[in-house]
């Protein structure tokens, strides 16, 4: 078999975790396997990144040298605990050294200019993978496999200057990736390639977003035509809610394409939101897979797969707000609409959910509370003066989704009276034309009962309607 594996931040933390990658590649290279590996940073290591960034900004040098001497520590104890070859592991010590000087010289840059634009956050933010990627890459000489190093870049992840949410140029990409890797691969060497990372035709590195190692090995997947694409967590697969909330949630055994992307746009953290995309062009399944339990064969993700549940999961989005604008001027007056959404578009924000009244006097829309103030000041500058721009930032959105729901009479009936005999109140609703799902908003404090009741009445006792 062919295979992208995607290892995720928990994957690569611990020395211990890297000679267990090391492992499992050597397992299927025994066998004969084709594997390609992607790799995400260490967990937590992008958000201190960000911390660094934020940190230099304010002029903070002295936190700047005691964040730069965490990220050189827990990178040190990694190579120390996975690179066995004493020279592998003084090379992997010297290119660590010189991130770290890298890292602290751009930070003195942004210090001085108070300044960090998005195309020096990207390089910054490109280290955390860049930096495990090279030890992992080290680990697996260092254990007899043959191995080959590479930025997301270098292996032909081409993308537009959009830094911090680059988009691929997939035709680019397709050509790129299968010059630079397939004779490898042919070879019987891993290639081992930073995920999130990418750079545009110019060479100028970028990133694919938070999650982006995903959206790297499903391109890189679809681009090589492999028979699977890997994505290995620290859980047991997708599942139906998140366990924190839903103690007694489960994995789902198979999904489709489009239930899992309506599942990681609405709030569940296991997949990229884009990912599936270029695996559903190419009918490429995608496995989720957990590192700590190699006898699970996880969640597979593929074409329609209806296993004659209503409901698959129940998901939550926290740290939303709900923004309202009204008057009679949005009677009939589609450039008012207008000005709402390129309001949006003007400071990068994302619509959750959007409901219009059916009088045409008011709309509703939900975004990311981080955006919430400038959406709104922004919004009040460009509409008409009689328009009033309201907005609720302790809100959360709750969603139920499964393609069993499609066509089916009842389901959101069912749905609102699961809410409704919890004591929670829907402040508003909406349904995809697609009938995958169906989304509300909730108050932050009833939104747990909502899961759980929701969780209960679909999945946990698996009551037809």
């Amino acid at each position: 078999m062919n295979t992208v594996m995607k290892f995720g931040g928990v994957c690569t933390s611990s020395g211990a975790n890297i000679l267990r990658i090391t492992d499992i590649v050597r397992k299927h290279l025994e066998r004969r396997d084709k594997v390609v590996l992607v790799t995400s940073a260490m967990a937590g290591v992008t958000d201190t990144l960000i911390e660094l960034i934020n940190v230099a900004l304010s002029g903070k040098d002295d936190e700047v040298l005691r964040l730069l001497s965490i990220l050189k520590e827990r990178h040190l104890q990694v190579c120390m605990e996975a690179i066995g070859r004493p020279e592998l592991r003084e090379e992997a010590v010297r290119e660590l050294e010189e991130s770290i000087r890298e890292l602290q010289y751009m930070a003195m840059m942004i210090s001085y200019l108070k300044e960090a634009t998005p195309r020096s956050r990207d390089r910054i933010l490109a280290f955390g993978e860049k930096m495990i990627t090279r030890i992992i890459w080290r680990a697996m000489l260092s254990r007899g496999i043959k191995a080959e190093y590479f930025t997301g870049g270098r292996a032909g992840i081409i993308t537009d200057d959009n830094f911090g949410q680059a988009t691929p140029l997939m035709h680019l990409c397709e050509e790129r990736l299968r010059s630079a890797l397939l004779p490898l691969v042919n070879e019987g060497v891993v290639p081992i390639v930073t995920g999130f990372i990418g750079q545009t035709m110019s060479g100028v590195e970028t990133t694919l977003g938070r999650g982006g190692s995903d959206y790297t090995a499903t391109i890189i997947g679809a681009a090589l035509g492999f028979d699977e694409v890997w994505v290995w967590k620290d859980v047991e697969g997708i599942m139906t809610a998140d366990p924190k909330i839903v103690p007694n949630a489960k994995p789902i055994p198979k999904i489709s394409y489009e239930e899992a992307t309506e599942l990681a746009y609405f709030g569940a953290k296991v997949l990229h939101p884009l990912a599936l995309k270029p695996l559903m062009q190419k009918n490429i399944p995608l496995r989720v897979r957990s590192f700590f339990n190699l006898e699970s064969q996880g969640t597979l993700v593929s074409r329609d797969l209806n296993n004659g549940k209503i409901v698959k999961a129940v998901t939550m989005i926290p740290k939303v707000a709900l923004i309202t604008v009204s008057g009679a001027e949005l009677y009939e007056a589609p450039l008012v609409v207008a000005k709402v959404f390129n309001t949006l578009f003007d400071v990068r924000a994302n619509a959750i959910m959007v409901s219009q009244s059916s009088s045409q006097t008011n709309i509703s829309i939900v975004v990311y509370s981080d955006k919430l103030k400038e959406i709104v000041d922004r919004a009040k500058a460009a509409l008409p003066e009689n328009c009033e721009v309201t907005w609720e930032g302790n809100v959360c959105v709750v969603a139920v989704v499964g393609s069993g729901m499609r066509g089916r009479p009842g389901v959101a009936a069912k749905v609102f009276n699961s809410v409704a005999e919890k004591g929670v109140n829907v402040r508003m609703i909406a349904q995809g034309a697609s009938e995958l799902n169906i989304s509300m908003v909730v108050r932050q404090e009833d939104a747990i009962k909502a899961v759980q009741a929701l969780h209960s009445a679909f999945i946990s006792e698996e009551h037809n309607i």
